[in-house]
């Protein structure tokens, strides 16, 4: 493919419901002018959320950075936290916004989740809890993980944002850890324009949570804890139920898209794809590809692509260990086999409405390079 792409192509488009469908949704909220503050529709979407989630408790939140912050708080950990450098920036800021000390492990260099046989010999004695983060829809090794947090009497929170509706061995991973993350920010799988929402284990954690995302407020005059304004608001559920309705849909179109890629690149020569795991059923979430010895590297492949308007990411660079404002508190170099990653991959435009002959132009260009 030599000419430029007619109109830019993003590495992501938002899903949207039919208009008519969201409009419609809309007409009670003019007539009831109530917005916010856990309406009808807030309530009818965490039902409706926990049942295809399969877990017995969840809580909503107006965005998944805020769900994570405030789960921390709930949960009164202190001192060091294990999670992973190869993350977006909230999942560090939320531990690092607790006034906890962030413990960067290694990845893996398979599926780029947790290396969780280096996981151990990070913990120490101020260890308090684990934040995995299941990467691009790969599941961490939650069996390993769940283990040394037992033998060390940890808590478990797992950043989930890019797994949403997955199962592992026919089970929801909402039921895994002690709490999981969800995002539904724009640019997620599923969205309700921005949202996100914490499944837990504790009924009592979720009482805390309930309150510090109203921040702590516990009756008219009285405000116990020092929470947050974290309400999802009756658009945003709005969104969500709608989108609700049409997620499968939205997964089966990404996963032909996904398999489109990989008829093209699998088994090509310094070309890496994460492999498929038979024990998830996937959301086709993101399409990473690390290019290890390829003739072209990451940076010149995202030129090339740029210059036909084909807008990859490279996601996640840098490792938030080398991020401006960490620098002087960690070394990257700690760890390497996220270092070599984060240099290496390039996500590529995936999204359910992606023209499967745009998937073949996007492949061509890869391929084509000399």
């Amino acid at each position: 493919m030599n000419e430029k792409m007619q109109t830019p192509v993003a590495v992501t488009r938002s899903s949207l419901p039919p208009l008519e469908e969201y409009v419609e949704m809309l007409k009670p909220l003019w007539e009831s002018a109530w917005l916010t503050n856990m309406g009808d529709y807030h309530e009818t979407f965490k039902q409706q959320l926990k049942e295809y989630l399969e877990t017995p408790r969840l809580e909503l939140f107006v965005n998944g950075h805020m769900a994570l912050e405030l789960v921390l708080q709930a949960m009164e950990l202190e001192g060091e936290v294990l999670t992973t450098p190869f993350t977006f920036a909230s999942t560090t800021h939320a531990i690092v916004r607790n006034g906890l000390e962030p413990v960067f492990c290694d990845i893996n260099p398979v599926d780029y989740t947790l290396d969780a046989e280096a996981l151990e010999e990070r913990i120490t004695g101020r260890t308090t809890a684990i934040v995995p983060v299941h990467v691009y829809g790969n599941i961490c090794d939650v069996e390993k993980i769940q283990a040394i947090a037992d033998r060390h009497h940890l808590k478990v929170i797992y950043d989930a944002a890019h797994t949403f509706g997955e199962r592992l061995d026919g089970k929801g991973i909402a039921q895994l850890g002690d709490a999981s993350m969800f995002s539904f920010h724009a640019t997620k799988v599923f969205n309700s324009i921005e949202g996100g929402a914490i499944s837990y284990r504790d009924e009592r954690l979720g009482k805390r949570l309930y309150q510090l995302k109203n921040f702590g407020i516990m009756g008219s005059e009285s405000v116990e804890y020092v929470g947050a304004n974290g309400k999802m608001n009756e658009f945003q559920a709005a969104m969500g139920i709608c989108n609700l309705r049409h997620v499968d849909k939205e997964i089966q179109k990404r996963k032909e898209r996904a398999m489109r890629y990989r008829e093209h690149l699998s088994g090509v020569d310094g070309i890496r794809l994460c492999p498929e795991n038979p024990r998830v059923r996937s959301n086709y979430a993101y399409m990473p590809v690390v290019f290890d010895g390829y003739r072209r590297d990451r940076d010149e492949i995202f030129e090339e692509l740029a210059r036909h308007r084909i807008y990859a990411r490279k996601y996640f660079y840098p490792c938030v260990n080398h991020y401006a404002c960490y620098r002087d508190r960690f070394d990257e170099r700690e760890t390497p086999v996220a270092a070599k990653i984060s240099r290496q991959v390039l996500t590529l435009p995936l999204y359910a409405d992606l023209p499967l002959e745009t998937v073949d132009g996007i492949c061509e260009i890869i391929l084509g390079v000399s």
